[in-house]
């Protein structure tokens, strides 16, 4: 997968005084899912970096829900001074979009900071499913029509794109239960209130060691260092199940280019912390760096690829 953006000197903006100044106060990072998920893991880890380079503290908010739209919304109405910035995700910035008639925010009109990682997903199963290997597993979804049940983080969540993708690649009929977090629902998973789900790595494998899941696939064409015993999508059979949890930092519309430099600067330097890469390559995710080219191939790759499969799928929302 393309990396992506280390954002450009902007154009003159704002007076050298100003530019100095920031940040005078902490900042800001608004997450569209709940505390737990790969979203909210890579947040923390990445926004701890990005305050010591600032010398400002920068802090999560969490605000799940609607599939990222009340954290959107939130985050594009903010102030444009720099002190809110916005954690954007494939779907809050290019499936959202898709899906729904009245959006309540314009995803092509936040400014980016940078992207931050990518993670590919992991199929899993509650332990006490019938099916140990995803052969198994898709001989007995088709044996069962609409008897299983997936859960995700919500409509219009990475998870929830990766079922629709799994339903038609894999020709399986599941049903779709919506949550505010992906822990919510791999918790349900693991209660077996849900009897599928889809996330990244650090979300997934602790629990497929203690036996509470299991682990069936990896969404992707290399095997993870943090699953190394879970089979690609296409040693497997599916070579098309291939999705990732990647996400990017994200100003709203109108906030000054030297403040999006110092933003830049500071996610740049965080990034490349080599520990902060081994920790987080050890879970399954990866740091991106990149042009602003590079950033803008991969959303036009990523706006292809899910326009097609929500036009398949007949993703609405109201």
């Amino acid at each position: 997968m393309a990396s992506a953006l280390a954002l450009a000197a902007a154009v003159a903006g704002g007076s050298g005084a100003q530019a100095a100044a920031y940040p005078e106060r902490p900042i800001r990072l608004v997450v569209p899912f709940g505390a737990g998920g790969i979203t909210d893991i890579v947040a923390r880890q990445v926004s701890q970096g990005m305050g010591e380079a600032l010398g400002q503290g920068v802090v999560v908010e969490n605000r799940p829900g609607a599939g990222g739209v009340i954290a959107a919304q939130l985050a594009a109405t903010a102030p444009a001074d720099g002190y809110t910035i916005f954690m954007g995700t494939v779907g809050t910035q290019v499936v959202n979009p898709l899906i729904y008639r009245k959006l309540g925010y314009d995803a092509d009109k936040f400014v980016p900071v940078g992207m931050v990682s990518g993670s590919p997903y992991l199929l899993a199963v509650r332990a006490g499913l019938p099916a140990a290997t995803f052969g198994e597993f898709v001989a007995y979804a088709r044996a069962n029509p609409a008897k299983l049940n997936f859960g995700s983080a919500g409509n219009a969540s990475s998870p929830h794109l990766g079922l629709e993708l799994l339903k038609l690649t894999a020709n399986v009929d599941v049903m779709h239960v919506p949550f505010k977090s992906g822990s919510e629902a791999v918790n349900a998973a693991i209660g077996g209130q849900v009897d599928v789900v889809m996330d990244a790595s650090p979300v997934i494998m602790p629990h497929a060691a203690s036996g509470r899941l299991r682990a069936l696939a990896v969404a992707a064409d290399q095997r993870l260092p943090s699953a190394p015993d879970v089979p690609t999508a296409a040693e497997v059979g599916d070579p098309g199940l291939q999705i990732s949890s990647w996400n990017a930092f994200f100003a709203p519309s109108g906030t000054p280019p030297a403040v999006l430099e110092t933003l830049n600067a500071a996610l740049q330097k965080t990034l490349a912390s080599p520990e902060l890469r081994q920790r987080l390559a050890a879970q399954g995710t990866q740091l991106y760096t990149g042009t602003p080219d590079e950033y803008r191939r991969f959303i036009a790759g990523e706006k292809a690829k899910w326009a097609e499969i929500v036009k398949r799928a007949d993703i609405r929302m109201d």
